[in-house]
Formats: structure tokens, C-alpha cells, sequence
């Protein structure tokens, strides 16, 4: 959840009209990733100590929690919660408060990710995606249970829910019974709007480094089961039989499950079509789009989606799945297909890489659906919802916000 984490602090930064503050707390030594993206009204916190001992080597990303005046991470949440799902939870457990945000004057507390812990403060909680409900087969037993028990109790403890889609929305109310006016649907905007762009000159020595063939399909996703790349390869195998050769890129952390997609791309005979690039930085990952010609995303499960917006906003054509919430977030802007039919990944996928009409039209239509998702506008969603719970004055600005549900 970088690219959020990232998006978000940029947004706020630009809130100048306003008298609060928002600050993120990182482990010591480990803001230079978001440091660069805050200013103003928005700035970063050290923790006063490293990770837990159980939790040494893990990075901060992901792990940034937020708080109003006082956006911070809760720098021990992730330790805990692996000795919560070690020692199986009872319902309802949550990390205790330490203490630490009501001694700096935090008024609300935001939890942008799927973990949080308990303190007394308003909070705001941000579950992403009820994935281990739908596609219990990717989950262990004990993560499931940890998933429903903290997720429920964040649910019940908090002010306000916030969901990237109405479809979340509307599977939290049916998973958890919380009531439909407790939960504010935030559209996500493309986080690559917030990362400063390469020049055009610098795109042949991304492409070179990456090891990127001259044409290819992008898929941007860490090689989870739910992210379906043994179909997507399997699909690459399809056109490479009816003599149609489509080389796809794969961005995120190389995991184990890498090698056995590899293995599957060999076993096909297309090896040299697979690329699995690794972990890519922001400016590289805006190079990445640029050189794409087109998003292929066949996830079997999203709770938002935003390899697809940041495909629109880079005039990438998408091709996507029509599964959770991506028919909503696509619209007419991308080719939707069934995610478990190799045949239906595949021709989506030669559309993509044959029919130039149909390209520029997607294209056309992806910019504007777009258009609309910025982060200052984010940013200004989430301080009205801020103000009201905390029962600041609300600006007519804000009262329009709150009246107004987001689309998508």
C-alpha cells in the first residue's frame, strides 16, 4: 500500500486552507521514501525505537497508520499482529493502546490499512478488501481467523469506515452488519499522479535495466494466487499456438510463487514472453506504464483496483477482469473478461495488442474517467469526514463533500 501511503500525503500537503495538521510516523531512519512527498501542513515523525524484536528487517512500508493533527504509523501493530495470529486471537482482540497518540495531542486516528489497534481516540478504519471471505482457499486457517477477528473488531470500534468502492461498501455491510451510514466511500486517485515523472530521455535506460522487450503487456501485481498469473500465462500459451507472440511484464516483490509461474511459462514454451521485474520504485514505475501498450489485469478479487486508473491516466488501453469491483471501476474504459477462462484472457489480450482503433478508443475513454480523481480532491473528501467527526466547523466546501457519495 505505498503507492496510498504516498498519494495520501501529497494530498494533504496541498490543504493550506486549513488549520490542522497531519504528520506520519515512520521507524527511524526510514522516511526518506515519504519525506519528499510532504510539506506544508503534512510532515514526518520518527518513532522513538526500531520495529519490535520479532519484527527486525521489515520495512515501514505498508505499515503507515494516521492520525489528525497527528498522521502516524502505529509502529508496533505489525509485530503484534503476528503474535496475535500465533497465538490465535479471541474475537475481538486488538493491540492495546501504549499511550503514544494521546500524549501527542492526537485528536482522530486514520488506520488506511487493514490492521489498527485499540485507543480510545476516533478513529477511522480502511479495510481494503474482504478477499479471505470469498477465496478462503489463498488463506491459511489461522490468517483467516486473525483477518475476521481483527477486522470485525476495527469494523465495530470505529467512527467511521472508509472504502475505496461501493462495492466494498456494500460487502462490509453484508459481512459485518454495519450500518450503511457508517461507512464513506472514497475513490482512490492513480498514485502515479503523486510520483515526479521521468523526463522522456530516460525511458530507454528504465527499459534497459529492467531487462524490458521493445513491445510488451503489463501486468503490475505481486504474484499472489488471487492475481491469477498461471492463467495469464496460460492465456500467453493460447496466442502463442494461433502464431501470435505477446510478452508480458510483471512488476512486484519476487516471491516463491514466481518459480512456479516460470516453471509453467517453460513448460508452455513461451519462457522468454514471462518478465518478472521486481520490486519497482515510483519514477520507474511511471517509465514502466509509459512503455506499455496495454494493462492486462486478471485478478480474481480487488477491492478497488489501482493498476486500472493509473493504466487510465497513463493513456494505457486496459483489459481487465469482470469480477468484485472492477466492471464499476472500469465502465466503458476497458475490455472486461472472465478471469477463470484462459480463451477469454487470451482473446482480451489480442485485442489489446492488434486493433489500434480499438486502443485509442480505450485510451480516449480511460483519461476521462479519470479526470475527476485527484489527490487534493481526496485529500479535501477526508478532512470534511475528519472535521465532522471531530464536530469542527464545516466550510460550505465541506458540507458539499458530504453530500455527495463517490460514483465508483
Amino acid at each position: 500500500m505505498e503507492p496510498w501511503v504516498i498519494g495520501l500525503a501529497s494530498g494533504l500537503s496541498t490543504l493550506t486552507d486549513g488549520s490542522e495538521r497531519y504528520r506520519f510516523l515512520v521507524y527511524p531512519g526510514e522516511g526518506d521514501w515519504l519525506a519528499q512527498y510532504l510539506s506544508g501542513p503534512a510532515g514526518l515523525v520518527e518513532a522513538a525505537d526500531g520495529p519490535p524484536a520479532n519484527d527486525r528487517g521489515s520495512r515501514v512500508r505498508g505499515r503507515v497508520g494516521a492520525a489528525l493533527p497527528w498522521l502516524r504509523a502505529l509502529w508496533r501493530l505489525a509485530g503484534r499482529g503476528r503474535a496475535l495470529r500465533g497465538a490465535g486471537a479471541r474475537a475481538g482482540a486488538l493491540p492495546p493502546p501504549e499511550g503514544t497518540l494521546e500524549a501527542m495531542g492526537a485528536r482522530l486516528v486514520h488506520f488506511p490499512f487493514q490492521s489498527g489497534t485499540s485507543t480510545p481516540l476516533p478513529t477511522i478504519y480502511q479495510p481494503w478488501d474482504l478477499q479471505h471471505r470469498h477465496l478462503p482457499e489463498f488463506f491459511s486457517p489461522s490468517t483467516i481467523r486473525w483477518r475476521e477477528e481483527t477486522y470485525r473488531a476495527l469494523c465495530a470500534n470505529a467512527t467511521l469506515i472508509v472504502t475505496a468502492s461501493r462495492w466494498t461498501k456494500r460487502d462490509v455491510i453484508g459481512a459485518y452488519g454495519v450500518p450503511p451510514e457508517r461507512i464513506a466511500v472514497v475513490n482512490v486517485p492513480p498514485p502515479l499522479s503523486a510520483y515526479q515523472p521521468l523526463p522522456d530521455d530516460r525511458l530507454p535506460e528504465v527499459a534497459a535495466r529492467l531487462g524490458l522487450p521493445s513491445r510488451f503487456l503489463l501486468y503490475p501485481a505481486q504474484a499472489w494466487p488471487h492475481k491469477n498469473h498461471l492463467r495469464l500465462v496460460a492465456a500467453v500459451g493460447r496466442l502463442r499456438e494461433r502464431g501470435l507472440d505477446v510478452p508480458v511484464v510483471s512488476t512486484g516483490r519476487i516471491s516463491d510463487t514466481v518459480a512456479e509461474i516460470e516453471r509453467e511459462a517453460a513448460r508452455l514454451g513461451v519462457p522468454e514472453l514471462i518478465r518478472f521485474t521486481g520490486f519497482v520504485g515510483p519514477s520507474d514505475l511511471d517509465a514502466v506504464y509509459r512503455l506499455a501498450a496495454g494493462l492486462v489485469f486478471p485478478s480474481l478479487f480487488e477491492g478497488w483496483g489501482l493498476p486500472i486508473v493509473e493504466a487510465f491516466a497513463s493513456g494505457v488501453p486496459v483489459a481487465c477482469s469482470n469480477v468484485t469491483s472492477l466492471p464499476d471501476l472500469a465502465g466503458d474504459a476497458a475490455i472486461v473478461f472472465e478471469p477463470t477462462d484462459v480463451d477469454a484472457i487470451a482473446a482480451a489480450m489480442e485485442i489489446l495488442w492488434t486493433d489500434e482503433a480499438r486502443r485509442d478508443e480505450l485510451v480516449r475513454r480511460g483519461r476521462a474517467r479519470v479526470a475527476r480523481l485527484t489527490w487534493p480532491s481526496t485529500a479535501r473528501r477526508l478532512r470534511a469526514h475528519y472535521r465532522r467527526i471531530l464536530g469542527s466547523a464545516l466550510t460550505d466546501d465541506d458540507r458539499a463533500i458530504l453530500a455527495q457519495e463517490e460514483p465508483i
